[in-house]
């Protein structure tokens, strides 16, 4: 389990005038992104920030659960985090952010990466298939107890064998908020493409396979006659 322990700074300028898509245009055509900051009781407050510096935090181990000092110019610095973006769909450029403002004495639910460590025992000696059927879970803890990712070790994980929550490296700093039992990764056997697929018998004529298949078709023409 990684903690998040990587702290970005962001410099914020509050925008002012209309905020429409005109606005938005000659924000992003000086270099910058649009974003709004709001949270801890406080009002919110249309900024705008540096995208080289958001991407950079999207893109760092904790990703958009990093907690970082934000400044916003005339107003003082806080703890906040990156809770919603929008990038533009061709180009991949960052378009919008939402900015959350941390209490860092209060719990906080958030999202944490499962990461899967090892090779299964049931895959390397026994032919399986690994499958990580959750790849998130969800999680409550104080805003520094945040963990970058979860990791799981699935080398002994044998056929059939299976990792839920409950197997998931449990602390008394956070609290996980979905069913133990959800089910995490698992290895199943690999089955031949022949036993796979049912015996198929001889293909009907293309016509008959219509009539059975439009039902109401037979009917309308049964009262024509």
């Amino acid at each position: 389990m990684a903690s998040n322990n990587k702290i970005e700074a962001v410099v914020a300028t509050p925008r002012t005038g209309k905020f429409n898509k005109n606005h938005a245009r000659r924000v992003r055509v000086q270099g910058l992104i649009p974003a709004v900051v709001y949270g801890a009781g406080k009002e919110s407050v249309a900024v705008t920030v540096d995208p080289k510096v958001i991407t950079k935090i999207l893109y760092s181990e904790s990703g958009h659960n990093t907690i970082f000092d934000l400044t916003i110019e005339g107003t003082g610095a806080s703890k906040a985090m990156i809770v919603d973006w929008q990038h533009e769909p061709i180009k991949g450029k960052l378009l919008h952010i939402d900015l959350k403002r941390i209490a860092m004495d209060k719990a906080m639910r958030v999202s944490v990466p499962v990461q899967l460590i090892g090779v299964a025992t049931g895959v390397k000696n026994g032919g399986g298939i690994l499958s990580q059927v959750l790849h998130e879970v969800e999680i409550e803890c104080l805003p520094s107890d945040i963990p970058s990712h979860i990791d799981v070790d699935v080398t002994n994980l044998e056929i059939n064998g299976a990792i839920h929550i409950s197997d998931l490296p449990h602390t008394d700093k956070m609290k996980f908020l979905g069913e133990e039992d959800a089910l995490v990764a698992h290895v199943t056997v690999m089955k031949e493409e022949a036993e796979a697929e049912p015996a198929v018998g001889p293909a009907e004529p293309e016509v008959a396979k219509k009539g059975k298949q439009d039902p109401a078709a037979d009917a309308a023409s049964d009262k024509k006659k």
